[in-house]
């Protein structure tokens, strides 16, 4: 686990952003630390790093549900996925890691479909 200097400032939790959020996902945890885990959060932290959300994966808020904001269409990497905001929390992501890098920037991110 990252020590308190290593921690950016700029992390959120996927399931608080709003549409068009951008970044890299820094960390999946669904336990608070030093509590146990039960064994649902345990199941969803397989769940989501089964799918793709781990250290470093870029991924984007696509579209939220009308009612409540949920559920949330997510890209991850080259994939869609929907989540429930409850789920996405567990997942804190870096918005300013998903800067441009060098002069023309990241290669976009693209549908498996496109």
């Amino acid at each position: 686990m990252p020590t308190l200097p290593d921690i950016p400032q700029t992390l959120v939790r996927l399931g608080q952003g709003r549409r068009g959020l951008r970044g890299v996902v820094f960390e999946v945890r669904t336990a608070v630390p030093g509590v146990p885990q039960t064994a649902f959060e345990m199941e969803l932290e397989k769940r989501l790093l089964e799918i793709g959300l781990v250290e470093g994966a870029r991924v984007e808020i696509l579209q939220e549900g009308f009612i409540g904001r949920d559920p949330i269409a997510v890209r991850v990497d080259s994939m869609c996925v929907a989540l429930r905001r409850r789920e996405a929390n567990a997942v804190l992501v870096d918005c300013d890691a998903d800067a441009p890098e060098g002069p023309e920037g990241p290669a976009p991110m693209a549908l498996a479909a496109e």
